[in-house]
């Protein structure tokens, strides 16, 4: 409903009367704190406050910030090798990138940092918390972790130049098996080059791949837009819908579907986040994948990073993912058809995994459509009964165990393999 001049008036004098008190403390502050602090500081501190108020995504990029993040999304950056985000005060790992000094160092997805060499992190800005994980090459840093129920310990990680290969790829079997770390803008041509390679490694004893997204943090919305597209001949891959009516955007899969229409498991887990939940939902509602894990991360706001003054940006959020069939992705997630918790060798008690709905002044999720809607003239994913993995001798009982999710997706498209008919051998 429109606003009468009247009203309109009345609330722009209220912005005033509200700037005038920013004014007014800015001034305060600037004459009387104990130490002297530059204008520069001050505004930004505004500004970075004004924006970690919004939402968890939401923050202010000074230029070297911003510089980073743009060589993040070119595959190629130095640190740890962590995607961030901050909760109650402390760092908290959304997950690690595979092969960086950070994974191999043994941080997991849901790790709390509270202190940085000794430092506590509870004070800082997020940007001010990555800032001090950064450093020369091969310099150590030393983090404390907090873990579910565990003692905090500590952890040193040597610095290094992370460069992300976000694609990887192997055989197994006959199943084509693909690992996307990252959506950057190596990730397409990367996919597309694996899937060229296994085609060529099997040829017609293919029968099916494996499409890893797990602790997959996201990326690129055209990278997770074009991803998709290699595996659906046609439809809606996502939409979003902002804060206006135009704001709304569609996007759709073009004809052809490179791996010709061949049996997909896509593997999600709590680490699973914004691009990785774009691609599982829509490879999901088409029926076009059996998607199997753990519920995903539930990232489902879109970021617009907006160049501002002296080469720095800010994120804001300003709209939400949808799935074809008008599901939200945010604080909700993707729920997996077939459920699949990650087996271990031992049997811990449960932690509950922290999502996007745990988070801190998190955006509200929308109620999902009662029957999400199926595209035209596809048939539905046949039920098939999982058969118990079987291992011959302990080297190959103990990879299952490593890796139970992996082990059941290849279960599953073995088990569709003989149920349409293909020669297993």
């Amino acid at each position: 409903m429109a606003m009468t001049p009247l009203q309109a008036s009345a609330q722009e004098a209220d912005t005033y009367r509200q700037l005038k008190l920013f004014g007014e403390v800015f001034e305060r502050v600037r004459a009387d704190f104990v130490e002297e602090v530059s204008d520069q500081e001050l505004i930004e501190a505004a500004v970075r406050g004004m924006l970690n108020h919004l939402d968890p995504h939401s923050g202010y990029l000074d230029p070297d910030s911003f510089r980073e993040m743009r060589t993040q999304t070119r595959g190629e950056f130095g640190g740890l090798g962590i995607e961030v985000t901050m909760e109650n005060g402390v760092v908290k790992v959304v997950s690690p990138i595979d092969d960086t000094p950070a994974y191999r160092a043994g941080v997991e997805a849901g790790d709390f940092i509270t202190h940085i060499d000794g430092e506590q992190v509870m004070g800082l800005t997020l940007s001010e918390a990555v800032d001090r994980m950064r450093g020369p090459v091969d310099s150590p840093i030393t983090v404390t972790i907090r873990r579910g129920e565990q003692e905090p310990f500590d952890l040193e990680i040597v610095r290094d130049i992370i460069k992300v290969q976000s694609v990887r790829s192997r055989v197994e079997g006959n199943i084509g098996y693909l690992r996307v770390t990252s959506f950057s803008e190596q990730t397409t041509p990367g996919l597309e080059e694996a899937v060229a390679e296994i085609e060529a490694e099997l040829g017609d004893d293919l029968q099916g791949y494996v499409l890893d997204l797990r602790n997959n943090p996201g990326g690129l919305l055209e990278q997770a837009i074009s991803v998709t597209d290699l595996f659906l001949d046609r439809g809606e891959i996502v939409s979003t819908r902002g804060r206006h009516d135009e704001d709304s955007q569609r996007w759709n899969a073009t004809a052809g579907d490179d791996i010709e229409g061949l049996p997909m498991v896509v593997l999600i887990n709590s680490g699973s986040a914004s691009a990785s939940e774009i691609v599982a939902g829509a490879l999901q509602d088409h029926r076009r994948a059996i998607v199997m894990g753990t519920t995903s991360f539930g990232k489902g706001s879109v970021q617009t990073v907006i160049p501002l003054g002296a080469e720095g940006a800010m994120r804001l959020t300003t709209a939400r993912y949808y799935t074809p069939s008008g599901r939200s992705i945010q604080a909700m997630g993707i729920e997996p058809d077939i459920l699949v918790e990650q087996a271990t060798v031992t049997t811990p008690e449960q932690q509950r995994q922290r999502r996007e709905a745990d988070l801190r002044r998190h955006l509200d999720g929308e109620e999902a459509p009662e029957t999400p809607a199926a595209p035209e003239d596809e048939e539905a994913v046949p039920e098939v009964i999982l058969p118990e993995p079987e291992a011959d001798g302990d080297e190959e009982a103990a990879e299952i165990i490593e890796d139970y999710q992996l082990a059941r997706a290849l279960d599953l498209l073995r088990g569709l393999a003989l149920f349409n008919g293909r020669i297993v051998n």
